[in-house]
C-alpha cells in the first residue's frame, strides 16, 4: 500500500512540472497556468487510481503456483490420448484415423516362432461318360498334389514375417473319348490319347498378420500376402493318329512370379498347436513357359501376365502349424 502512495505521489509531482513548463494559450496569466496545472494532476491522479484498480484484478486471476495455464493443456492432453481417434500422422491420406482395436484380442505373441505345413490333394476320374452329349465314352483320371512347408517369426504380436517352400505334381490321362456334333453338322470323330505330368518347385516370401475372435485367443483369422517364385517342368504326350501306337512329345520350361492373397482362418487344437484353413483368392502372376521336343531343341516360347482376384478351387490348403517359444502363455 505504501509502494502505491509513493508512485502516486511520484506521477503527481512530474505531471505538474510537464504542465508548468507547458505555454499556455495566454502567457503570464497566473490564474490560467494554476487552472492548467490543477487538471494535469488531476488527470495523472485518476489515470494512477485506475492503474492500481486494474492491477488486483488481474493479480487475482493468476493463481500464486503460476501452474494454472498449464492445467488447461494438461486435460487437453490426456482427453486426446484415450480418444479414440489418433493425432499421429499416417502415411494414409486420413491424417487422423479411429483406432478399431484389431489387435486388442491377442492370437499370437511378439517372439513366437511358427512352424507350420499346408497341403491339398485332389483327384478326378471318369468312366465312359459324356458332356452335353457332344463328347461321348470318356475314359480320364487325374492328381494334384501341392505340399508347402513354412517357417515365421512374430515380430509383433499378431504379425509374422516368414518363407515357405512348395512342391507341386499334376498328373493326366485322356485314355478315349469320342465327339459328335450331330448328323447336321456332319462332325464326328475320335479324340486322340494324351498323357500330362507336370512338376513345381516355389520358393516365397509371406507376411501374415492375425485377428484375435475370442479372449482366449483360440479362434483367430488372417490375412496373408505371398511373394512366390516357382519354376519346374511339364511333359505332354499325345497321339498324332488315332490309327498308331506312335505317342509324340513335348517338354516345357515353366517359370513363374507371383503376388498372391490367402486369406484364412485358425484355431487352436492343443495348446501350441494350430488347425488352419486357407483360400486363394488369386493376385498377380507373370508365367514364362519354353517349349522343346523329345530331343530338346527349342521349339517356341510363351509369357503372359494377368492380374485376377477370384476364388480358386485348387488353391484350398488344410494346414498345421505348431507356435514355439511362448513366453507369454508360460
Amino acid at each position: 500500500m505504501t509502494r502505491s502512495i509513493l508512485c502516486t505521489l511520484l506521477i503527481m509531482i512530474i505531471s505538474c512540472g510537464n504542465a508548468l513548463s507547458r505555454p499556455t494559450a495566454v502567457a503570464g496569466n497566473p490564474e490560467e497556468t494554476a487552472a492548467a496545472a490543477a487538471a494535469a494532476i488531476a488527470a495523472a491522479a485518476a489515470e494512477t487510481i485506475s492503474t492500481e484498480d486494474e492491477i488486483p484484478a488481474s493479480e487475482a486471476a493468476a493463481p500464486a503456483d503460476g501452474h494454472a495455464g498449464q492445467k488447461p493443456m494438461q486435460a487437453l492432453k490426456a482427453a486426446e490420448a484415450e480418444s479414440p481417434i489418433r493425432g499421429k500422422n499416417r502415411f494414409l491420406p486420413t491424417r487422423r484415423r479411429i483406432d478399431r482395436e484389431i489387435n486388442k484380442l491377442k492370437f499370437a505373441y511378439k517372439g513366437e516362432v511358427m512352424m507350420g505345413l499346408t497341403a491339398s490333394y485332389g483327384t478326378m476320374s471318369s468312366d465312359d461318360t459324356d458332356i452335353m452329349l457332344i463328347l461321348d465314352g470318356i475314359d480320364a483320371d487325374g492328381t494334384v498334389a501341392t505340399v508347402k512347408p513354412f517357417i515365421g517369426y512374430f515380430y509383433r504380436d499378431n504379425n509374422c514375417l516368414g518363407v515357405r517352400f512348395g512342391y507341386r505334381h499334376m498328373d493326366g490321362n485322356l485314355d478315349a473319348a469320342r465327339y459328335d456334333l450331330g448328323e447336321s453338322n456332319d462332325a464326328s470323330g475320335s479324340i486322340p490319347k494324351v498323357n500330362f505330368n507336370s512338376d513345381n518347385y516355389s520358393f516365397g516370401i509371406f507376411h501374415r498378420s492375425y485377428a484375435g475372435l475370442d479372449p482366449k485367443g483360440r479362434f483367430g483369422l488372417f490375412a496373408e500376402f505371398e511373394l512366390s517364385l516357382s519354376t519346374g517342368t511339364s511333359k505332354l504326350s499325345y497321339q498324332p493318329d488315332t490309327t498308331s501306337d506312335n505317342m509324340k512329345t513335348t517338354l516345357s520350361d515353366n517359370t513363374q512370379l507371383k503376388l498372391a492373397f490367402n486369406p484364412g482362418a485358425a484355431v487352436y487344437i492343443f495348446p501350441n498347436v494350430c488347425a488352419t484353413l486357407s483360400f486363394g483368392l488369386g493376385g498377380i502372376q507373370y508365367t514364362s513357359v519354353t517349349q522343346k521336343d523329345d530331343a530338346g531343341n527349342k521349339i517356341g516360347t510363351r509369357k503372359a501376365s494377368n492380374m485376377r482376384f477370384r476364388l480358386n478351387v485348387a488353391a484350398i490348403n488344410f494346414g498345421m502349424t505348431i507356435h514355439l517359444w511362448d513366453k507369454k502363455k508360460r
